[in-house]
């Protein structure tokens, strides 16, 4: 890599690691397209390969947070979670097979599709006491590992952590409150992110250089988005739907680009 790149690299890095710490998610479907466009990285299979790197390195920093608050619904998170996996180490290997070019236009109308969902309000379910067991197994077991099979396939095609899939699954699987959503999601976007990156590395298709600055970047993005976020606290709900707009704007300029090759 060149100076350039890698000043570019830990930049955009810092980018996904600011928005993640502001608004407390979305950043990482801006890694892939940061990665082509910005680092220029020529290969989308490449860049898809590494920011699942970066995505599952990202959720693990941000699950220990959530565990010692005990935000953390493990059963339900673990089952979800594996059938996740198994979705994703499919839709891994459906994406490698996909030529670089439609999969990058693909993954523009994602963007597009993933920042509407960003503009609606986040609401959390009503059963703060929602726990897997023998008695429930019944009800949860059927919903959570569906939903988990279908967020992980998505997610490994296109390399993506996908907690604004995975949260709004776990609340309709099981109506847990929001902020148990949030951290029970991080559980499954590190396993898909773990998933995705070991079949792409498996295929080469992963550059640990660039991995490793996005991540740099991304903790000193964080930190700085984190601290700005409790001097804008009130502003949360403006800030989302401002990122929201720049997700979608990044991803008609992909579309078209794919598109007008």
């Amino acid at each position: 890599m060149t100076t350039l790149q890698i000043v570019l690299a830990l930049f955009s890095g810092g980018l996904v690691g600011l928005s993640l710490g502001l608004i407390g998610g979305g950043g990482s479907i801006l890694a892939v397209p940061l990665m082509v466009y910005v680092v220029g990285i020529g290969s989308p299979h490449l860049a898809i390969g590494t920011s699942a790197v970066a995505v599952a390195v990202n959720a693990l920093i941000n699950l220990l947070g959530h565990a010692r608050d005990r935000n953390v619904k493990w059963p339900c998170a673990t089952v979800f979670a594996i059938a996740g996996v198994a979705g994703a180490a499919i839709g891994a290997e459906f994406g490698k097979a996909v030529d670089g070019a439609k999969l990058l236009s693909a993954f523009g109308v994602l963007m597009i599709v993933i920042a509407l969902l960003m503009s609606l309000p986040r609401k959390g379910g009503h059963d703060p006491d929602v726990h897997l067991e023998a008695q429930s197994a019944r009800r949860l077991l059927p919903p959570l590992a569906g939903t988990g099979f279908g967020v992980g396939a998505l997610s490994g095609f296109f390399g993506i952590g996908g907690g604004f899939l995975i949260v709004p699954g776990l609340v309709s699987a099981t109506a847990m409150p929001l902020l148990n959503a949030i951290g029970s999601s991080l559980v499954s976007v590190a396993a898909f992110g773990a998933t995705t990156a070991i079949s792409y590395a498996a295929s080469g298709l992963v550059d640990w250089t660039l991995a490793a600055l996005f991540i740099a970047g991304g903790a000193m993005g964080g930190f700085f988005g984190i601290r700005l976020a409790r001097h804008l606290a009130q502003q949360r709900r403006m800030l989302t739907l401002i990122f929201s707009g720049v997700v979608a704007s990044v991803g008609v300029y992909v579309v078209v680009k794919g598109v007008l090759g």
